[in-house]
């Protein structure tokens, strides 16, 4: 899980709860901070969400081009013994 994405879950938390409050104590600028601390979580855990996203796709590339090279040093494997084998009669 990426760093920005725990930093929004907080942040988004933190500024509910500011909101409520606010809400509750008819305090409208607890309320607009809450609100602006929530915006600014959310776009923290979507950067985050893209971030992971990108190493989720770069780790399966990663996997994929080794499998190929595992299977290409596989096949050259096979190929080495196959090789046609001369007779020597005399």
């Amino acid at each position: 899980m990426d760093k920005d994405k725990v930093k929004g879950t907080i942040d988004d938390t933190v500024g509910r709860a500011k909101r409520q409050v606010g809400e509750w104590t008819g305090d409208t600028g607890k309320q607009a901070e809450g609100a602006a601390q929530q915006v600014k979580g959310k776009a923290e855990k979507a950067w985050g969400n893209v971030k992971d996203a990108v190493r989720d796709v770069q780790t399966d590339a990663d996997r994929e081009h080794q499998r190929k090279i595992e299977a290409e040093r596989d096949r050259e494997s096979e190929h080495v013994g196959s090789a046609p084998v001369k007779s020597h009669n005399r």
